[in-house]
């Protein structure tokens, strides 16, 4: 089976009144597992909604996506969400962790809705991952008790727990200083060696030293850089 994010030709086109915003035209990529993908550009130059369509979080207006070879036309929303949380992991800049919960807890709660995981396997699992980073002494902070950095180190063990095949960050750095987004950036590219496929949209260009493959975006074109 293949083992790629594939877009093809894909639009994406909001109406906002009387006004159609063209955010994605015809744009192709192919996202493969072991490699590293940047996607720059400004604001409002569509790479957010690029990652959510990536992400099957909102869908085509025209054009074709496949994952693993999959045609994701063809497939139901209870299917589009398996997909979602067998193959996809997500890492944000604003980390999304929920505030009552543990370092450990945050980790744990996208395994629950995953029939697969038992009880004693999402515990190790989450622990294993946060040794993986560094944080296995934080496992029972709270997100307030524990820096920027811890986090997002966070986020990205929260964003494995299903053991997806690729990631999608959407200015993963944007909140830390230069001392974490490298380590953010270090143990991104990490993944991409094992194997995973990490696609990074951000303004940050250090991210070009790490990519395998550098696009810029702009008014929803996409043109490949390196």
């Amino acid at each position: 089976m293949q083992k790629t994010i594939n877009l093809k030709n894909g639009n994406k086109i909001f109406n906002i009144g009387n006004e159609k915003i063209h955010a994605l035209n015809s744009v192709n990529i192919t996202i493969e597992r072991g490699k590293m993908y940047a996607i720059m550009g400004h604001s409002g130059s569509g790479k957010s909604t690029l990652i959510q369509i990536l992400g099957l979080l909102d869908n085509l207006s025209s054009g074709e996506l496949c994952i693993n070879g999959k045609d994701l036309k063809k497939v139901d929303e209870n299917e589009k969400a398996e997909i979602r949380m067998n193959e996809i992991g997500f890492v944000f800049q604003s980390f999304y962790l929920n505030p009552r919960l543990k370092a450990i807890e945050n980790v744990i709660l996208p395994m629950y809705i995953n029939s697969k995981i038992n009880k004693k396997e999402r515990n190790n699992r989450a622990k294993e991952l946060l040794e993986k980073f560094g944080l296995l002494n934080r496992m029972y902070h709270y997100p307030k008790e524990l820096s920027g950095g811890e986090q997002q180190r966070i986020a990205i063990a929260r964003a494995l727990a299903n053991n997806p095949n690729y990631i999608l960050a959407d200015e993963p750095t944007g909140n830390l200083d230069k001392e974490n987004e490298k380590m953010v950036f270090d143990i991104l590219k990490k993944l991409s060696k094992e194997d995973k496929g990490i696609l990074i949209v951000s303004h940050n260009n250090i991210v070009k030293d790490y990519a395998d493959e550098v696009f810029y975006m702009e008014n929803g074109n996409l043109r490949r850089e390196k």
